[in-house]
């Protein structure tokens, strides 16, 4: 190979050396090969049906051009001295199979066409050099040779095209990614709807009706995406609010509202992620702020969580500093009791009201003996006097004692 084109990966010298074509063979060759061009390029339209379209009128002209090109480079490559045969020409061909598989990656089509388009150009091109070889005088047994050197070339540049196509995928898919994860940040960050739908149009992603929230591992995104909408963006950096907690990330997936939320819940696994609520595509930010309040909320190692199941816990602490001067004032009865009593008490109160007052479910919720429970009511009684029957009490009481991990005095 050339000089200039010495990297591609996957191409390995096409050998000369077991074939020489003689002068007279690859002159005669040589003045065929605009209609032995003509003829690759019918072909392939004919049985190739996503290049129906693209080879015809001036595209196909210039695609002709570049086959009578590629079939010279052939020649240049057949009629070579002893060795690897690559000269300047067969240089370009290799160089330009490269650039027509990245091209195919940019039209976002696979390789399995062009594949099939030199498969058909191999054979045409096969059946009619070989029948103007003979007729120069190619003896007939140096044409199985140049069957083999015929398919090896073409083989090589299939080979050169895939690589090119790869390269182009890879680094289109690099780019994508890191537009999504800019999407993904703009929607977190709650940027304006023309925005996103710039930055989701220069992503190539189709907004849904709804985006759902999940913050998980970092380690458990591989195993969870994997089962997921394609369209399911991930933010790439610390998301507003996880600076301080580098292990976990988020996901914004598509449309899992209703019926389709407990297949998400599933896809988590045992991992130990958060669902917030489904919202608009456009109001993911809501989505994901819940989510964040309740892994805030709660240390993890439980698996997967639903914000929906933690919505009477978010409610009441909101405001925590409103919690806990509520909770001073409807506990001030109790102040000049000794901890361990006034602790005692204030579990006791508050299962008597969670349980509306039921003696035996409440000492069985306490572990302790109807009797204590009677006991402890009792003392309740004679520090708030007639205001445990007053509904506004009640019902402060209900909120300042909802939640159990905060009711130390």
């Amino acid at each position: 190979m050339s000089d200039r084109f010495p990297s591609v990966p996957g191409v390995r010298p096409v050998r000369a050396g077991a074939l020489r074509l003689p002068r007279p063979v690859v002159a005669a060759m040589r003045e065929h090969l605009p209609e032995v061009a003509e003829r690759v390029i019918d072909s392939v339209m004919r049985e190739v049906p996503a290049y129906s379209e693209p080879f015809r009128g001036r595209m196909g002209r210039n695609i002709e051009v570049a086959v009578t090109m590629t079939l010279g480079g052939f020649l240049d490559l057949a009629s070579s001295e002893e060795g690897v045969g690559f000269g300047a020409r067969v240089g370009t061909v290799f160089e330009a199979a490269h650039a027509l598989g990245r091209g195919e990656a940019r039209s976002g089509r696979s390789m399995d066409a062009l594949v099939s388009a030199y498969r058909v150009g191999a054979r045409v091109a096969w059946h009619d050099l070989s029948a103007v070889a003979v007729g120069a005088g190619l003896p007939a047994g140096e044409v199985a040779k140049f069957a083999e050197l015929v398919f090896d070339f073409i083989d090589q540049l299939s080979a050169v095209s895939v690589s090119g196509h790869a390269e182009e995928s890879a680094t289109t898919g690099r780019v994508r990614q890191r537009r999504r994860e800019q999407l993904a940040a703009s929607l977190l960050a709650g940027a304006t709807t023309d925005r996103l739908l710039e930055l989701a149009e220069r992503a190539e992603w189709v907004p849904p009706q709804t985006l759902t929230a999940v913050v998980l591992p970092v380690a458990a995104v591989g195993d969870v995406t994997s089962r997921l909408d394609p369209g399911t963006l991930r933010a790439g950096e610390a998301a507003p609010g996880l600076e301080e907690h580098d292990h976990l990330t988020v996901l914004l997936v598509p449309d899992q509202g209703g019926s389709a939320r407990a297949v998400l819940r599933r896809a988590m696994g045992t991992h130990d992620a958060v669902l917030g609520p489904t919202r608009p595509w456009e109001a993911a930010r809501a989505s994901y702020e819940r989510a964040l309040r309740v892994v805030l909320l709660a240390s993890g190692g439980e698996g997967p969580r639903d914000a929906d199941d933690h919505l009477a816990e978010l409610v009441l602490t909101a405001d925590p500093e409103a919690l806990d001067d509520l909770r001073s004032r409807v506990l001030a009865p109790l102040a000049g009791l000794r901890p361990a009593t006034r602790q005692k008490l204030i579990e006791t109160l508050r299962a008597w009201l969670l349980h509306q007052g039921r003696r035996e479910e409440v000492a069985a919720a306490l572990f302790v003996h109807p009797q204590t429970v009677r006991y402890r009511m009792g003392q309740l009684r004679e520090a708030y006097a007639e205001r445990l029957e007053d509904p506004d009490l009640v019902r402060d009481l209900v909120v300042a004692l909802a939640v159990p991990g905060r009711l130390s005095p």
